[in-house]
């Protein structure tokens, strides 16, 4: 299906309620989780005896977000708003592109001298950052790193799985280019196309395998589980009939939710698919299951919220996630849909 025509059959108010549904996703699910990032299921459970159910600050002496108030996003949305940006100002994604923001963004934060990165993308922007050429920088990235900011690729994308898989293997070039990166957030960009689309949770995981398979022809061939192998799994796991609660153990313990990118895909895809598609239900799951529970909780988050829509989110909700962090969700949602339809007229 052409992107166009996918346009003009869903028009700008569905693709806005649905870009800025993607959007509040991915800050949702990154700022729920954020309290128990990195924690196992005994940590929380010592820490949080009837679990985390709202939006939380960081507990005193986290390793990553001590200091954080409830609502706040981490580098999750943060990174997914750089795309987001990108979008807007260029009308597409590029490598050079991203990795000038991307570095810009480190250096500001100040990322190079705390916890804020990630493995792949702290080895890979110090080597930018040092001269290096972009297109061997990220040659052994395969963490979540690079699905986690991948949202934006999904939202204007939206029906159109052969340009979404183009574009992720751009934006993971300089920081996360392996054949398992890139077949993990192409999985997660080819959901969120669906969901923009209109396509049931059926549609939304054969996009998201769709996504996985031709991802993994693409990028450094590195080494590392199936992300295709890995989802099945995990899809299987959530029909087992046990309760709630069990299930999060067993993909905690079988699939696993921590930075490698099968993981994550994987987990955040069975989340959309046990809570059909509620990005309320798949953040409060990430973050009471244990493991990178702010990324867990923003990539399902980004696939559930294009799925719903911006209305399935509490206003109050919105308010807080927007004057928290001093973002106006809404008003990327608007830019990105007026640079959609414009950017295709020219």
């Amino acid at each position: 299906m052409e992107t166009e025509k996918t346009y003009q059959i869903i028009g700008k108010d569905v693709i806005y309620n649905k870009a800025l549904g993607a959007l509040l996703g991915v800050a949702y699910g990154d700022s729920f989780g954020m309290p128990t990032s990195l924690w196992n299921p005994g940590m929380i459970k010592k820490n949080f005896p009837e679990g985390i159910n709202e939006l939380l600050p960081a507990p005193k002496g986290h390793v990553i977000h001590n200091g954080m108030v409830a609502g706040q996003v981490t580098d999750d949305t943060q990174q997914t708003l750089l795309l987001a940006d990108q979008f807007i100002e260029e009308g597409k994604f590029t490598k050079e592109g991203t990795a000038k923001r991307l570095l810009e963004w480190a250096k500001k934060l100040n990322a190079f001298e705390t916890l804020i990165l990630g493995p792949s993308s702290l080895r890979a922007l110090k080597m930018i950052d040092e001269g290096a050429d972009i297109e061997s920088t990220g040659k052994m990235g395969d963490t979540n790193g690079a699905a986690m900011k991948i949202t934006p690729v999904g939202i204007v994308n939206p029906g159109d799985y052969d340009a979404v898989v183009r574009d992720v293997a751009e934006v993971c070039t300089p920081t996360h280019n392996t054949n398992i990166a890139i077949a993990g957030s192409s999985a997660i960009a080819c959901a969120v196309s669906a969901g923009m689309a209109g396509k049931d949770i059926d549609g939304i995981t054969e996009a998201f395998f769709y996504g996985a398979e031709k991802g993994m022809n693409l990028g450094n061939q590195w080494y590392g589980a199936s992300v295709i192998k890995k989802s099945e799994w995990a899809l299987n796991l959530i029909k087992s009939g046990k309760k709630e609660k069990e299930i999060w153990q067993d993909l905690y313990d079988y699939i696993g939710s921590g930075v490698a990118m099968p993981e994550s895909a994987a987990t955040a895809l069975a989340l959309v698919s046990m809570y059909h598609g509620n990005p309320l239900k798949t953040a409060h799951a990430a973050a009471n299951m244990g493991g990178d529970c702010d990324t867990i909780g923003a990539i399902a988050g980004g696939i559930a919220g294009a799925y719903s829509g911006s209305g399935i989110f509490p206003e109050n909700i919105v308010n807080q996630l927007s004057d928290v962090n001093k973002v106006d969700f809404k008003n990327y949602a608007f830019r990105i849909t007026e640079k959609m339809f414009n950017h295709k007229k020219e």
